[in-house]
């Protein structure tokens, strides 16, 4: 069985900008630990995709031609950096365009489904900065991680959600620390967790 996880971008791999998006790679910036956190679960075998909305380009403050050349120095970044990204999936819709690719919806998950292949949803998981993701993470069926590290800065905001994650982490680094230690996918190990969703990344064999 084949080990995925999926990431969003802005907010757990790179800066979130409030209200606003990496429009140009000079505006892109990795979050600190981000690549060695991309390094450690690419050594870890894990298949690395990213899912993001990236309505800027309906808005027309950017262009699909931008979005490429950014995912393409993210992806090489990462690669210099002992990383591997395998497949980057952007929805450039906004809500009022009625796509079934905007998280929360599940369609880039699906087309991801469909290129790789031979995964069990139920056995990734997803990292997300936002009600959004949790909620796409949960519509598909994964595990769900969500990281303080972009639009959400806090477990209070999540109160009130649809749903709730299955765990909160500081960052991608702390994410990859429960990824890596959770094995949904093969023989589960010990971690400390309080009460559901929790922060928790210290887990034993």
């Amino acid at each position: 069985m084949r080990k995925i996880v999926f990431l969003d971008r802005d907010g757990v791999i790179s800066k979130y900008y409030p209200g606003d998006w990496s429009k140009k790679w000079e505006e892109f910036s990795f979050l600190p630990k981000a690549k060695e956190s991309l390094k450690r679960l690419t050594k870890a075998n894990y298949r690395i995709v990213v899912i993001s909305n990236q309505a800027g380009v309906s808005k027309g403050l950017f262009s699909l031609k931008n979005l490429r050349y950014i995912t393409k120095r993210m992806k090489e970044e990462v690669k210099k950096s002992g990383g591997k990204i395998k497949k980057v999936y952007y929805c450039p819709h906004q809500d009022e365009d009625n796509c079934s690719c905007r998280k929360p919806k599940v369609g880039l998950f699906r087309k991801a489904e469909k290129d790789l292949g031979g995964f069990n949803f139920e056995k990734t998981f997803f990292v997300g900065d936002s009600e959004v993701d949790i909620l796409a993470g949960k519509n598909i069926g994964t595990k769900t991680i969500l990281v303080l590290s972009g639009k959400t800065k806090s477990r209070e905001e999540t109160k009130g959600w649809q749903k709730q994650p299955d765990y909160i982490a500081t960052d991608l680094f702390s994410a990859s620390e429960i990824i890596l230690n959770s094995r949904v996918s093969s023989e589960p190990r010990h971690c400390e967790r309080g009460p559901s969703p929790v922060i928790a990344t210290r887990c034993v064999s």
